[in-house]
């Protein structure tokens, strides 16, 4: 086991550690020509299993979940990264800020040329209308209907597969904030 997988485990076992791997999708192609210069999704996998089995809390987020891309994977995504130990899910629907949404719309129209107005279709639905809104209460998930029914997939595929509801917080009692190199560029605290 590496140095790195060590310091994790001690620190986990102390409650102070735990490991957030994204999982994107489980087909090698998509993940490919989506996430380039990532791991491919059977290496997360492993790094998954490896950090479970030292006993360090995994979570999986799965995003960006993309409609018809990668989100007819949402339950096969969760039972892969259960299967390989992770405790905890997240999920994050497509987000499209400013400079995004014309690099993922090329990218959408070279490889999904047959689904590309109908994906942008969906995200502009929940999305009220755009590509992309900011409004923090609904940035991450999503609104209206088809965000209603990630929401419903994802927690149900969870309850099934047995994910914890709610991870337990880290402890952060032992932290301190830094102290301040010179008064001047501090706040007391």
């Amino acid at each position: 086991m590496s140095i790195c997988c060590d310091l994790l485990r001690s620190a986990a076992a102390d409650n102070l550690a735990a490991v957030f791997i994204s999982l994107t999708t489980l087909d090698p192609a998509i993940s490919r020509s989506l996430e380039p210069r990532a791991a491919s999704p059977a290496r997360r996998l492993r790094t998954i299993a490896t950090l479970a089995q030292a006993g360090i809390p995994v979570h999986v987020n799965t995003a960006p979940i993309i409609p018809f891309i990668n989100e007819p994977e949402i339950e096969a995504l969760l039972k892969a990264a259960r299967d390989a130990g992770a405790l905890c899910a997240h999920y994050t629907v497509l987000r499209l800020p400013w400079e995004v949404s014309p690099l993922f719309r090329q990218w959408l129209a070279t490889h999904f040329p047959d689904r590309a107005e109908r994906v942008m279709n969906r995200v502009r639905e929940m999305r009220g209308g755009r590509d992309y809104k900011a409004d923090f209460r609904n940035r991450m998930k999503g609104e209206g209907v088809w965000a209603d029914l990630v929401r419903q997939r994802f927690h149900k595929a969870c309850a099934r597969l047995g994910y914890v509801r709610e991870c337990t917080a880290l402890r952060t009692d032992l932290f301190q904030p830094p102290r301040p190199a010179t008064p001047q560029l501090g706040l007391p605290f």
